[in-house]
């Protein structure tokens, strides 16, 4: 048995879960921030068989777009203010962390 980690972006959350769903996938939900942008993410949980594990990574990869999005960084311009620099960053996609299960209790 398994035990899937997914940290979503929050944008392709909703359709990663609906797919995980329909294709029969148990997912537990929970809204996460990350530490760079400080926005929204999605971590979903899964208690897989080692037989459904590829089944639902493939889901999880194809409904998880990484895009390009400028967002605006501060810094110092020595003379006691910030100065707003955008720069452009890589967003979305899926972080997967598959761990294995020794025992699964159901109460």
């Amino acid at each position: 048995m398994k035990l899937l980690l997914a940290i979503l972006n929050h944008d392709d959350a909703h359709t990663v879960i609906k797919k995980l769903t329909e294709g029969g996938y148990p997912v537990t939900k929970l809204a996460t921030t990350g530490g760079f942008l400080q926005s929204g993410n999605v971590t979903v949980i899964l208690g897989l068989e080692d037989d459904k594990l590829k089944g639902a990574l493939e889901c999880i990869e194809k409904y998880s777009n990484s895009r390009r999005q400028v967002v605006p960084t501060t810094s110092e311009m020595g003379l006691g203010y910030y100065s707003a620099m955008p720069v452009e960053i890589t967003v979305g996609g899926a972080t997967v962390f598959v761990l294995n299960v020794e025992g699964f209790h159901k109460f």
